[in-house]
């Protein structure tokens, strides 16, 4: 057998493992996942001698992966549990994700599902991405894009009350409850931690960039290089287990709930997207008397029909939804604007050759591929029916926002979703029937969970 044919319908390549193994020889474990619905690894940890076959036959996991809920129970309505009598479907590599994980001394590797007939499993989130990607290259577009994360590290000790606090600084020690917002000291004081992660990214390919510390404390934000829109969101699921992985070295948690501590800030999970032509030329850039592409805003149109739609893909949890009851910082509208952080899509105020949107939307639990799907989906609708993205908003940040037709809560989201005909083609009818009835059945459990804030407002008192 010739060792560097392709066998693997992903286009995974044997020279890959070999590589790895020649590379990381004391490497005797790798994990190997695929992403579910909610963004969550599912998958095994492989020993060193089973990941040649892994690129030469497969793994079998169950599809009914992909019908579960964020705690891995069934959901029977996804139609994905016990199809075609639940047996295992073959994975197969995504090329470009074998790394190594220094921390764990562990290597790390995304897979992805197919059929018997090599087709892609259809209520796999990844795929749905793909689609839309080929979509574009049909239109002659390359989709760019980049996300940039927030999250909060947290001190895993509850309180005495049962509540979490932002966990001490990893280098002193000490505990600070102020904001310090952009403050080089709390980075490094945090040093250790972050010198760890970006080790560990320089291992995985993944090239993370900008660190600050954002406007709560324990908040944090990360900025991950600009690239193809497939990679953009596979470089998300990467960086969250690098993050969460290395933060429990330290004894600290990473926290990727977007509304962790109620009055403090939440965390989004914002896109950068652009489209590119064959040569590489960006097709936002600037026009020549220095206005904004036509083309842009187009798609700006395209979303902004759409993003009440999609809410259940861009805040996908109860949580999610505490979010957007502050407007600081939190584009809970579908306006548009130029330099404006207080919109759901806003422009960055860097003319020329750089152009792109970001979509403000999204909070930092939802899943990266369903973000980049529908948000590129409604950019390409929006451009093939020349969309009028309207007159950008211009609004000071608190100032009183223009009516909206946006859910206003998450039950709100699932029936939106559940009716859309955007949502279903953009996703497919498989991953949009699954989808919509994994989250009723999440709200469904979470409407029978009485909390403490309950007992301690209304218990004794009404």
């Amino acid at each position: 057998m010739n060792r560097n044919t392709e066998i693997a319908p992903t286009g995974a390549n044997l020279a890959e493992a070999l590589a790895f193994l020649e590379k990381y020889p004391d490497v005797q474990a790798i994990d190997v996942f695929l992403t579910d619905c909610h963004g969550i690894g599912r998958g095994k940890t492989i020993r060193r001698h089973e990941l040649e076959g892994l690129f030469t036959s497969g793994r079998a996991l169950p599809m009914s992966l992909f019908g579960q809920d964020v705690a891995g129970i069934d959901v029977d309505a996804s139609g994905l549990v016990l199809t075609e009598g639940g047996g295992d479907k073959r994975c197969w590599p995504i090329p470009g994700t074998l790394g190594y994980l220094p921390h764990a001394h562990r290597g790390q590797m995304l897979i992805t599902m197919y059929h018997d007939n090599n087709t892609p499993v259809e209520g796999e989130p990844r795929p749905a991405l793909v689609r839309q990607i080929n979509r574009a290259k049909a239109a002659g577009f390359t989709p760019m894009g980049a996300f940039e994360l927030e999250f909060y590290l947290i001190d895993p000790q509850r309180l005495p009350d049962g509540r979490y606090q932002p966990a001490p600084y990893v280098l002193t020690k000490r505990r600070s409850g102020q904001r310090n917002t952009m403050s080089v000291d709390e980075l490094d004081e945090m040093s250790p931690l972050f010198d760890a992660i970006y080790e560990g990214a320089s291992h995985l390919g993944l090239t993370l960039e900008t660190l600050i510390s954002e406007y709560a404390p324990g908040q944090y934000e990360l900025t991950i290089r600009y690239r193809d829109l497939l990679h953009a969101a596979d470089d998300v699921i990467i960086a969250k287990r690098l993050i969460r992985t290395c933060a429990r070295r330290f004894g600290i948690e990473a926290c990727f709930m977007p509304k962790p501590f109620g009055n403090e800030a939440g965390s989004g999970m914002h896109l950068h997207l652009s489209l590119a032509d064959e040569n590489g030329n960006n097709l936002f850039a600037d026009q020549k008397d220095g206005s904004l592409s036509p083309l842009m805003l187009n798609a700006i149109g395209g979303l902004r029909q759409t993003v009440g739609e999609t809410m259940l893909v861009l805040a996908p949890f109860m949580n999610s939804w505490r979010r957007f009851a502050s407007s600081v910082y939190s584009p809970a509208s579908h306006d548009w604007g130029v330099e404006n952080r207080n919109v759901a899509i806003r422009v960055p105020g860097h003319p020329g050759k750089t152009r792109h949107f970001e979509h403000r939307v999204a909070g930092v639990d939802a899943n990266p591929y369903l973000v980049a799907t529908v948000t590129l989906a409604a950019a390409l609708d929006g451009i093939e029916t020349r969309a009028d993205p309207g007159a950008p908003c211009i609004d000071e940040m608190n100032a009183l926002k223009n009516p909206t037709d946006l859910p206003r809560s998450w039950l709100e989201a699932i029936d939106r979703f559940d009716q859309s005909t955007f949502a279903r083609h953009a996703l497919g009818d498989c991953l949009h029937t699954a989808f919509g009835a994994i989250k009723r059945a999440e709200y469904e459990r979470m409407a029978l969970e009485v909390t403490q804030a309950e007992w301690d407002l209304y218990g004794f008192t009404v």
